[in-house]
């Protein structure tokens, strides 16, 4: 690999920060404090995302013939790092740049990628994530919303817990079971859903780690058209798994933790607390964490620039890139102590934001159990 950025990477790299200087408000961070989904941000997105297409760089990875620049995966891997060092002002729209986009292109029939995937190519639209349910969080394969045919709809009765950007959303990448009698992977489906159907029914869940970010879904008999399926009936395992394998790093959350973590040394400086040795070793470590997430994710990017199928590495990638959100939250709350956690401290955000770290797109101990397998080879007992 090599680990050295092109002058073009460079040079696209200081365009996008000069962007960002010049598209985020002076109360940004005050913005992002209130979590992705919060109204505020959701608006901003809504007007940011459309001035970042309209420069090619929402979705320049995608193919030209949906809207792209055929770009590598690299650049879009710059446009990752910058995005989440600042907070991430796409909000929930990174999902569909990162992976709901590239699952209709895989997946999809030449009308629905007619449909849905220009709108997201030009930064307007929001989509949100249907999977964990109260009785299957990570365990994605005991869901038990239910969706029966009934001629050229789905009739579809269940609930989904925890998810993001529901309240916003057009349209939901929602996990059901199209055979009852199947079991575990088997069975399983996608629905691309139109959020405003009659019989759905959002409600917030209260969440320190921001408003509006945890939402209940209620689905009482909605009739989703069988044309919202995406691929095969009953054969979504294979669409989901093909998903996550971009979601799992498409997040470059090291970035942020980085950007904080040099903060907290700014602030440790200020304090006069540099000459603690042991203070110096806890940033060290953290510092070596931020990195060896980076690179363990720049291996994942390598891969798939060379044409790699995906592999384990991407659950790698995941869980140090969760560890390195917790090392960095922790030491604030070493450093600063509950004053860290007071609204607008340099670590406050961070330490909300890595609150969930280990729980979304698959807890940690699920990506430790996958990595055993498929990497170490360890057996099941």
């Amino acid at each position: 690999m090599e680990f050295g950025w092109s002058e073009e990477e460079e040079r696209f790299r200081q365009d996008l920060r000069a962007f960002l200087d010049e598209e985020l408000p002076p109360n940004w961070e005050e913005i992002a404090a209130g979590g992705p989904g919060s109204d505020e941000q959701v608006r901003f997105c809504r007007s940011f995302c459309p001035r970042l297409a309209e420069r090619g760089w929402l979705t320049q990875h995608w193919p030209r013939e949906w809207g792209g620049l055929d770009a590598s995966p690299w650049r879009h891997a710059i446009l990752g790092e910058e995005m989440w060092a600042r907070g991430e002002p796409r909000g929930p729209q990174y999902m569909n740049v990162n992976w709901i986009g590239p699952a209709i292109m895989r997946f999809g029939t030449e009308e629905q990628k007619a449909e849905l995937l220009p709108p997201i190519a030009r930064g307007e639209a929001l989509w949100c994530q249907g999977f964990s349910e109260p009785e299957a969080g990570s365990d994605l394969a005991a869901l038990r919303t239910a969706a029966v045919r009934e001629g050229e709809v789905y009739r579809v009765n269940g609930s989904k817990i925890w998810t993001s950007y529901a309240n916003h959303a057009e349209r939901c990448f929602l996990l059901v079971r199209t055979d009852p009698a199947s079991r575990r992977q088997r069975g399983i489906s996608v629905l691309l859903m139109p959020m405003d159907l009659a019989g759905i029914e959002v409600r917030e869940i209260p969440s320190v780690v921001g408003d509006r970010y945890f939402h209940e879904v209620f689905l009482n008999d909605v009739e989703v058209p069988v044309s919202c399926r995406l691929g095969p009936e009953d054969e979504g395992w294979a669409v989901v798994t093909y998903a996550l394998q971009y979601e799992r790093v498409g997040a470059a959350r090291y970035a942020r933790a980085a950007r904080i973590l040099d903060r907290l040394a700014e602030e440790a400086r200020r304090r006069g607390r540099l000459d603690d040795p042991r203070l110096l070793e806890r940033l060290g470590e953290a510092r070596a964490a931020c990195e060896a997430a980076r690179l363990l994710t720049y291996r994942v990017i390598d891969m798939r620039a060379h044409g790699a199928p995906p592999s384990a590495d991407s659950q790698l990638a995941r869980v140090a890139g969760t560890l390195a959100e917790r090392r960095v939250a922790d030491l604030a709350l070493e450093l600063f102590g509950p004053e860290s956690l007071a609204y607008g401290s340099p670590g406050a955000q961070h330490f909300r934001a890595a609150m969930t770290a280990g729980v979304a797109v698959g807890a940690t101990e699920i990506q430790l159990n996958l990595i055993a397998s498929r990497i170490l080879g360890l057996p099941r007992e």
